[in-house]
């Protein structure tokens, strides 16, 4: 076999690497198609595929998008606009990127948040100046979360980040 060259990948066999693959973690339909673009299937094909995925339920979009919120949420301590973004771009449906979001608990929502901010004041050389808190800000909505939730949890407890 020369380099460069992909073996050819049957249907059955693109079949059972993918339940494999899907029954070890969620993947979304998006992402199994991709996977099988590479394996260089038919269109056809591929849909032949993702139906019978998504018939044998080894695919839910619905279930992967409030997988991948929570996970996201709780490891990563994304916030809802970067969750949302990334959902998107995964072609993942607006009402279940909605029911996902939904789900995230506000309280521990904010805590992250301050969590977050009170680790990155320790880091930020200006302290509690404007340009500090300008920093502070950026960061918050870097991480995605919401403006009005950053501003708030800076201007309620800016002295809380720089003092402990």
């Amino acid at each position: 076999m020369a380099f460069g060259k992909k073996r050819e990948v049957t249907p059955e066999q693109a079949l059972a690497k993918m339940e494999d693959l899907c029954s070890r973690s969620e993947h979304s339909s998006f992402e199994i198609k991709k996977k099988l673009v590479n394996m260089r299937l038919s269109v056809e094909t591929i849909n032949k595929i993702v139906d019978s995925l998504i018939d044998r339920r080894y695919i839910d979009d619905h279930r992967y998008a409030i997988a991948y919120a929570r996970d996201k949420y709780q490891f990563s301590k994304w916030g809802r606009l970067k969750i949302k973004q990334a959902l998107t771009l995964g072609n993942i449906p607006r009402d279940f990127i909605a029911d996902a979001l939904e789900q995230i608990d506000q309280e521990n929502y904010i805590e992250i948040l301050d969590n977050l901010l009170k680790a990155k004041a320790r880091t930020i050389k200006e302290g509690n100046t404007f340009e500090g808190r300008t920093k502070l800000y950026r960061f918050g909505l870097s991480r995605g979360f919401e403006s009005n939730l950053v501003s708030a949890a800076i201007k309620n407890n800016a002295s809380k980040f720089w003092t402990e």
